[in-house]
């Protein structure tokens, strides 16, 4: 090759940027979106730290279980409204429930309720958790396990769609649980993973049979 052609080509290589690799999903996440009436939600759930917790989420959404499930509550601070936490899933839906599991304490896990954070609503007793979760805007530590107190299940984080929260949180709400119910529920229009294939349960599908 002539060198008025090798020093032009060195030029170029010297002066290309090179293309920085796409950051890695850390070991052990899997992604969900929430696609709601609202917009879209993705989730990072963290199967190594709350395995129990993130595979009973999973059964969930590769059973289509939440799919046209409802956001029903916004619980919002009196003191600072544009912080709480909002709630959605199956409620008391009896055709949709899956068996209970074990409660996995934040102590344990190590993931606490941070702003965004993915975690199981439950009745008083601790392994009562099952189709129902919430969403927490802003920190809410008096959730995290302390002592006698389990606290509730943690088991990831939202990494996309943080305004959707935000936005259902505002809504207006009134009726049972301190006037937290959300007017006009935010319904789930689908729930699926974006990592992996799908694990369906088998399980029967009541729900989805007319009447």
């Amino acid at each position: 090759m002539h060198l008025r052609v090798l020093l032009p080509l060195l030029a170029l290589a010297l002066t290309t940027p090179t293309l920085a690799a796409p950051p890695r999903k850390p070991a052990g996440i899997v992604r969900v979106q929430l696609v709601t009436a609202a917009g879209p939600i993705t989730l990072a759930l963290d199967t190594r730290r709350a395995p129990e917790t993130t595979k009973n989420f999973l059964a969930y959404v590769d059973d289509g279980r939440f799919d046209g499930a409802i956001i029903y509550r916004a619980a919002r601070s009196k003191n600072a409204p544009q912080y709480g936490f909002i709630q959605g899933g199956i409620r008391t839906d009896a055709r949709r429930i899956l068996p209970p599991f074990k409660h996995e304490r934040t102590d344990q896990t190590g993931i606490t309720h941070t702003d965004g954070t993915i975690s199981m609503a439950r009745r008083t007793e601790p392994n009562s958790a099952g189709g129902n979760f919430f969403i927490t805007v802003g920190a809410l530590p008096s959730f995290d396990a302390k002592g006698a107190f389990p606290g509730y299940a943690a088991f990831g984080h939202v990494t996309a769609g943080m305004p959707t929260v935000k936005r259902i949180l505002a809504g207006k709400t009134g009726g049972a649980m301190r006037g937290q119910m959300l007017l006009s529920g935010i319904r789930v229009l689908s729930a699926r993973r974006l990592d992996g294939p799908a694990s369906p349960t088998g399980r029967v599908k009541p729900w989805l049979v007319r009447k």
